[in-house]
């Protein structure tokens, strides 16, 4: 088989050109990548190598399929590169900081902590270049994925090109991602400023930082780096910080970063940047005009799906706005074309990009009917506590007209937590209103993002609230307020009719 050298963009794509930066590379975007001869047909063409995009090529080829997969950046996508592995890194890196500091609140005695900002980063390119071996072109080519590396075009409704070279399909797969949004305010982009896709190619910590945009990205990042020792000012146009989320979240979330430092501006819009040597001036404007000097602005407001420059049109493929327009089976408007992950959800996870992925492989190949209103979809916010969610939220019940019932339980009443200093959070679960079915649940909490999985396996396998009362949950953790949680709701079952009965049984069987 003969082999031509692909078109991928020569040089570094990573800053600093590191050691680990190098190894990275070589992973996920190896200059001296030879693409394959294409076959003469697939079964399954692949347009992106993010978290979709890899989880479909690499299981469609173990089960078979003749798959090929292009990507034109980097392997692994923005979870690898630029998003959760990266983030979680200088998160962790972070709650040392903040451990120290709050060490004596536990009789032991340290000082104000030193953060060498060059070794946390250095840190986390390490340990992201150490990962990237699970995303690597070579161990796709390995399990029998043709990889390309180039910008892939659809040029007619079967048919997508690479480097000059056509690949022929029965089924394809767009799944290309979406990248932070920036929106076109005055002198922004004159004074320069970081979006997820900069920030942690930083080798110098910034004295100033602004972060516009309080979700999730904007609020982990903006903790991670006042614990650094940052000046960090979090702008948010809503009036609260995580707007998504249940309004008790967002309360605790805003006061655990003011308590890091955080200069929370919620209720404010950035209208104009005014560059300078000396600091750039934030215009912020609410309820009053404000303004702030930063030195360096991180962008965090949305993302955008990567639908440009890739023949969509001539494959009859409808996109707009919010992205790839698909039915419930994830088909777009060629229904040999499916899209999955960022690119056509609003379910912008890691997590869910596998999931959406595995639909596609059902049903692109084997004809299935998997839908994608049917995946239930958790998600968490990694801030300290963090917030996890999976389900309906009131907000959601409301706009639905679904009738429900809420149980909280506050983790100052769980005993672990009260041990730990960890007693600031809830956990919160919304039932039917006429059964224990759970419908969703919201928990604010150290580690909330491994107790919504138990909930989700619950709501998955139809198990009511009241069934979690008769779990053993072992002593003393913070989970248990999840079983608490099923006590409450079984104590509603014991009504003033049921407790004359039992009395009067009780009574006559003394």
């Amino acid at each position: 088989m003969s082999e031509t050298t692909s078109a991928a963009q020569e040089g570094p794509l990573l800053t600093p050109w590191d050691a680990h930066n190098q190894r990275l590379q070589a992973l996920v975007h190896p200059t001296d990548w030879l693409n394959p001869d294409p076959a003469d047909r697939y079964n399954l063409v692949v347009v992106g190598g993010g978290t979709a995009g890899l989880v479909t090529a690499i299981a469609a080829a173990g089960l078979g399929a003749k798959v090929a997969m292009v990507e034109r950046h980097l392997l692994g996508g923005d979870c690898l590169n630029t998003g959760c592995v990266p983030s979680k890194a200088l998160i962790r890196a972070g709650r040392a900081a903040a451990d120290v500091r709050r060490a004596a609140q536990f009789g032991v005695t340290a000082g104000e902590p030193v953060v060498d900002f060059g070794a946390v980063m250095e840190r986390m390119r390490r340990l992201r270049a150490d990962i990237a071996v699970h995303d690597s072109a070579e161990r796709f080519r390995d399990a029998g994925v043709d990889v390309f590396i180039g910008e892939g075009r659809f040029t007619d409704r079967r048919t997508v090109e690479v480097d000059g070279r056509s690949l022929r399909f029965k089924s394809a797969v767009i799944a290309t991602g979406a990248r932070a949004f920036v929106p076109q305010i005055p002198g922004l982009a004159e004074a320069g400023y970081l979006t997820n896709e900069g920030i942690f190619g930083l080798t110098e910590q910034p004295r100033r930082l602004a972060v516009i945009g309080a979700g999730p990205i904007g609020c982990e990042l903006a903790q991670t780096f006042a614990r650094f020792g940052t000046e960090v000012t979090l702008v948010e146009l809503a009036e609260r910080i995580l707007p998504k989320e249940d309004p008790d979240a967002s309360r605790i979330v805003a006061s655990a970063l003011r308590a890091d430092g955080v200069d929370v501006r919620d209720g404010h819009a950035l209208t104009e940047v005014k560059p300078g040597e000396a600091g750039h001036t934030l215009v912020l404007v609410g309820a009053d005009t404000q303004e702030v000097v930063v030195d360096t602005i991180l962008v965090a407001i949305g993302r955008a799906p990567n639908v440009e420059g890739m023949g969509l049109e001539r494959a009859g493929v409808e996109f707009g706005r919010k992205g790839v327009v698909v039915d419930d089976f994830m088909r777009t408007t060629n229904t040999r074309i499916y899209a999955a992950g960022d690119v056509a959800s609003r379910y912008q996870f890691t997590h869910a990009a596998d999931f959406m992925a595995r639909l596609v492989i059902r049903n692109a190949l084997f004809a299935g009917r998997g839908r994608h209103s049917a995946l239930l979809v958790p998600w968490a916010t990694y801030t300290d506590p963090e917030v996890a969610h999976v389900g309906l939220t009131l907000a959601d019940a409301e706009e639905r007209g679904v009738a429900i019932r809420t149980f909280t339980e506050t983790f100052d009443h769980v005993d672990r937590a009260i041990l730990e200093g960890e007693t600031e959070g809830f956990a919160r679960i919304h039932v039917a209103a006429d059964s224990d079915r759970i419908l969703g649940a919201t928990i604010v909490a150290a580690h909330a993002g491994e107790m919504i999985n138990e909930i989700t396996v619950a709501m998955k396998a139809g198990m009511g609230l009241g069934e979690l009362a008769s779990v053993i949950h072992p002593y003393p953790t913070q989970a248990e307020a999840l079983r608490k949680l099923g006590d409450q709701y079984n104590r509603t079952r014991l009504t003033p009719t049921v407790a004359g009965l039992m009395k009067r049984w009780l009574a006559w069987t003394r």
